[in-house]
């Protein structure tokens, strides 16, 4: 059994570090005005010494180490708990790397398994060099069924990755699909209401503070960190999704993207079960659109979405959609799908939003349309159905009109809406048939 291994010495410093920026925004505003600079400064310190010091103590006592075909993690010192992680089980291994973690070398590894409520097992902080041999060797047992696994003996190599370490998070392996221009994620981000609605905030601070005789320091401050709120969306989307890139390697994608926190993620193309297109707004006048896809077996009910392997095209035209598409669903084109629209009773449900809706079914997959305001088109593969729903609301029943759902495993499917309740029952039926014959088809 080879021995085990601990993260980084510098991670408890790391962590010490994001536990003050923690500390400081829970004191809030309130707390400087009440207790003064000072003693305000002497708090945040004597927290943050202590965050640091448990930090210590819990890296003294965590540690990892491959056993088998397993991820052994161990941690705690009152409650000592140790997790072992099937590696047969094993969706993707992420190396992310936060601000504080370039600045000291040092990287993330985030482990997906199939099945799992969250992200598992996350190990903070590794070298950039240990990181990328210990993603690639887990991988690879990951990979290898029905073959022994055979741990390496003590000062044995351990296998180098398939991509050059030094080159980790600067350009995805394999085939190139897309690069999205920096430019265009700044301005998309300014198409946004909250970007919009930005100077008639302003406006409104200006105007109430000239129009009061003085302002407290907790108004201001308030003030100004609510505003701050607002634009933090659209903010956090640009420093996630700078120098985004796309590749495809065999049957994956590979995802590069992020400024102040890079992140390298992998998606097994055999498992997308949902790609979905969306138009906003603002963004049509440009041509724009955005490609969000969901993944079988990762964790849906992640809270960081960030985390989440759900990003396809953060923003491009429709010709760079389409090519994106055809890699992730081949012969599937988002211009060629056939939708129908819903029967024109449906405008009582749907005054305004009735032409907007549609449903149809293409040879390899049902697809609908759906928004008024912000187009939504959702693409669902044959394959990926665990069970088909017809669903009737009170004024749908009186109106002779049903929505049928196609439901994928912990995500959202695809619904399509008010249509009419016979044709409903029919492409309910269809939907059922064309499941089965792709799921004979695939295994």
């Amino acid at each position: 059994m080879e021995p085990r291994q601990r993260l980084h010495p510098l991670s408890p410093a790391l962590h010490g570090a994001k536990s003050l920026v923690v500390v400081i925004a829970g004191l809030s505003w309130s707390t400087l005005s009440r207790v003064g600079f000072g003693w305000f400064a002497a708090l945040v310190v004597a927290l943050a010494l202590g965050a640091t010091v448990l930090s210590i103590i819990s890296w003294y006592n965590t540690g990892y180490h491959v056993v088998g075909r397993e991820l052994r993690v161990y941690e705690g010192l009152l409650w000592r708990r140790t997790r072992a992680i099937p590696l047969e089980r094993l969706q993707a291994v992420e190396v992310v790397r936060p601000l504080l973690a370039q600045l000291t070398g040092l990287a993330e590894l985030r482990l997906e398994v199939v099945g799992g409520g969250k992200t598992e097992a996350p190990l903070a902080y590794l070298t950039v060099a240990d990181a990328a041999a210990l993603r690639a060797r887990l991988l690879a047992l990951a990979g290898q069924a029905g073959q022994p696994a055979v741990a390496p003996t003590p000062g044995e190599a351990v296998p180098a990755p398939a991509e050059p370490v030094g080159t980790a998070t600067q350009v995805p392996p394999g085939r190139a699909l897309h690069t999205v221009r920096n430019n265009d994620l700044l301005v998309s981000q300014l198409l946004t209401p909250q970007a919009f609605l930005l100077p008639f905030g302003v406006a409104f601070v200006v105007v109430q503070f000239l129009s009061e005789d003085s302002w407290s320091f907790i108004a201001v401050a308030s003030t100004l960190t609510a505003m701050a709120g607002v634009v933090l969306q659209p903010v956090r989307r640009v420093l996630d999704d700078w120098n985004f890139r796309l590749a495809r390697d065999d049957g994956t994608l590979r995802v590069r993207n992020g400024l102040l926190e890079t992140r390298a993620q992998t998606v097994p193309l055999h498992r997308v079960q949902t790609v979905r297109a969306t138009w906003p707004l603002l963004w049509r006048m440009k041509g724009w659109l955005r490609l969000r896809l969901e993944v079988a077996g990762y964790s849906v009910g992640e809270g960081d979405e960030r985390n989440r392997p759900d990003r396809l095209l953060p923003v491009g035209d429709l010709r760079t959609a389409e090519l994106i598409v055809s890699e992730v669903l081949p012969g599937v084109r988002l211009t060629g799908l056939p939708l129908t629209p819903p029967p024109s009773r449906a405008r009582w449900l749907h005054p305004l939003g009735r032409n907007a809706l549609g449903a149809g079914l293409h040879e390899r997959v049902v697809v609908v349309r759906s928004g008024l305001l912000t187009r939504q088109l959702t693409v669902v593969p044959y394959a990926r159905i665990q069970s088909v729903r017809v669903v009737q609301g009170p004024l749908q029943r009186r109106l002779r009109l049903a929505t049928v759902h196609a439901d994928t495993a912990g995500g959202s499917g695809a619904a399509a809406e008010s249509r009419d309740v016979d044709e409903a029952w029919v492409l309910a039926a269809e939907l059922a048939a064309r499941t089965h014959a792709a799921r004979r088809v695939t295994g």
